[in-house]
């Protein structure tokens, strides 16, 4: 499979990558040598393995649910610096 200047702006739109006009040729043959190494991926012999999920075989411990003490929020907010109707006042960072 070979990718042409029209697909990887198409790619490129798509992944919201800006890609400069000249690095266009070289994107092209980055792309191409990807899906060369995706092909040959498709050519090794796999029929003696096995698939799998993980490569741990170890399964998640099951732990007991315990009912504990909930509704602990003014006793969380006493240490919060600043508060304002039961949550926590933090700076913004995001503008």
């Amino acid at each position: 499979m070979s990718v042409d200047n029209e697909t990887v702006r198409k790619v490129a739109f798509l992944a919201r990558l800006k890609v400069e006009p000249e690095k266009l040729e070289e994107t092209k043959i980055e792309f191409n040598n990807i899906l060369e190494w995706v092909e040959k991926l498709g050519e090794v012999n796999t029929d003696n393995v096995e698939p799998l999920v993980s490569v741990n075989d170890e399964a998640l411990t099951l732990r007991q649910d315990n009912i504990t003490a909930g509704q602990m929020s003014e006793q969380i907010l006493k240490n919060a610096p600043a508060q304002e109707f039961g949550y926590f006042v933090v700076p913004k960072v995001v503008e």
